[in-house]
């Protein structure tokens, strides 16, 4: 049997399955979501030393980006499930009197989750959450990138849930293909422009909605004001995290020209207190996923700009921090997502062209602006668009639950965590309960001037 043939058998078992109701109760939902924060328990060394062999993830970051995160969205999710859950009664327009007006949640039905290699654990299992908590039953495509990671997820999947309510579909672009010719009630997919772009044409076929992650050259900003110390401490965390393979992480700089010299000083420093002077042996330094995206970081890298690190060792797919200055719009770095340890400097000489040169471009995931200027930071959060970011920091906005996470434009459209995460695989009923003990005329033909000045009155 061939696997298109398959995956139709799949998501068929899984449309019949949903059909029986028994994924609605929020019982079995909190049940469900139980079964997974244990097994994520049960499994967390596991998951960290797969993390380590895809990715070079230390225990410690494996824990903090993926493992941590993704039980505190369960915990957070199951603690509101019940209140997300209930019926909302809204107010009814006095033209529908005697009525009662409410919303109703109910699951989109069967669902796909597709997800990334660089955050495997976390990008992968959070949709999930949300598409459990919503009492929806889900197919979940990892990555094939990062096979340690996806084998043990689909061990632990298959472990706690028979097929009809979760199943792992492992493998590359066949099973992608496969599995974007199925008719899914909503389709969740974290990755890149042009992937995201495909899935969206296949999503179309069937009226299928759509939740698109994916990236773009996420600016970081530098005014006068800015606390240099602490903003090149935050920006070297949030740049060389998971070696810079993070859809969120500071994609380039734009420093105002009279503090480049020290924020430049200030980084070199960052980079070795946090690495060392030799980043290669640092056992908690990570390694580029495959030796495609080694070679294409290389070939960003112009030697005439790079000003610090950049060491590579091909056996390892390993390349240190690197910082290129002087940069302009042109050079190659600037015209493709970097997604590696690589940070391109370009100095501005106000803060208006730093929004101009913003906003020319595509709008980025996540938007980082150091200041203590309350005027500039207004400025960049009122006129520029992009998905989400941070005021003096980096990264770590997508580390909450209470707030949606998401892209805008190029970036991807809708958003997740939290109760995002549970409105995002729902659907809203909108319901009016019409009383039968009257029943105004004025609606019914065959009108009159009174009805029209009775419409009139109702409808102000």
């Amino acid at each position: 049997m061939d696997t298109e043939k398959k995956l139709e058998q799949l998501v068929e078992k899984q449309r019949t399955y949903f059909a029986e109701g028994k994924t609605l109760p929020i019982e079995a939902r909190l049940r469900a979501l139980s079964l997974l924060e244990q097994a994520i328990r049960g499994r967390e060394e596991e998951l960290c030393r797969a993390l380590k062999a895809d990715l070079g993830k230390s225990r410690t970051e494996s824990y903090m980006c993926e493992v941590g995160l993704t039980l505190s969205e369960l915990g957070y999710v199951r603690r509101h499930l019940r209140s997300w859950s209930r019926d909302r009664r809204v107010r009814t327009p006095l033209a529908q009197f005697h009525a009662k007006s409410f919303t109703v949640q109910e699951p989109y039905g069967v669902v796909l989750v597709m997800s990334p290699w660089n955050y495997p654990v976390l990008l992968t299992l959070e949709p999930l959450i949300g598409a459990l908590a919503a009492g929806n039953c889900c197919v979940v495509k990892p990555s094939a990138y990062s096979p340690e990671t996806s084998r043990v997820m689909a061990e632990l999947l298959r472990e706690i849930f028979p097929e009809e309510y979760v199943a792992v579909v492992e493998g590359g672009r066949q099973e992608n293909q496969g599995l974007l010719a199925q008719k899914f009630d909503y389709i969740f997919f974290t990755g890149g422009v042009n992937v995201g772009r495909m899935v969206m044409e296949k999503a179309s076929a069937h009226l299928t909605p759509v939740t698109l992650e994916l990236g773009g050259k996420s600016p970081c900003i530098i005014d006068e004001s800015a606390n240099l110390r602490l903003a090149a401490r935050r920006l070297v965390f949030g740049k060389y995290l998971n070696c810079g393979q993070t859809c969120v992480a500071p994609d380039y700089v734009l420093v105002q020209e009279r503090v480049h010299d020290p924020l430049l000083a200030h980084i070199k420093e960052e980079i070795v207190r946090m690495f060392g002077e030799a980043p290669l042996e640092n056992p908690d330094y990570g390694k580029i996923i495959n030796h495609k995206h080694f070679e294409r970081l290389l070939g960003l890298m112009n030697p005439d700009k790079l000003v610090f690190g950049g060491e590579s060792r091909e056996e390892t797919l390993q390349i240190a921090p690197a910082v290129l200055d002087r940069v302009e719009a042109e050079d190659a770095v600037m015209q493709e997502e970097i997604f590696g340890p690589l940070l391109p400097i370009l100095t501005v000489r106000s803060m208006e062209e730093a929004l101009s040169f913003v906003n020319a471009r595509p709008k980025p995931l996540a938007f980082y602006i150091f200041t203590q200027n309350k005027k500039v930071e207004e400025l960049f959060l009122r006129r520029a668009s992009f998905g989400g970011g941070c005021v003096n920091d980096t990264i770590i906005h997508l580390a909450t639950s209470a707030m949606g996470f998401g892209g805008v434009g190029n970036s991807g459209m809708g958003s997740y965590h939290g109760k995002k995460s549970f409105d995002t695989f729902s659907h809203e009923k909108s319901i009016v309960k019409k009383y039968t003990w009257l029943d105004l005329p004025m609606r019914y033909q065959p009108y009159t001037q009174m009805k029209e000045k009775m419409i009139r009155m109702f409808l102000k």
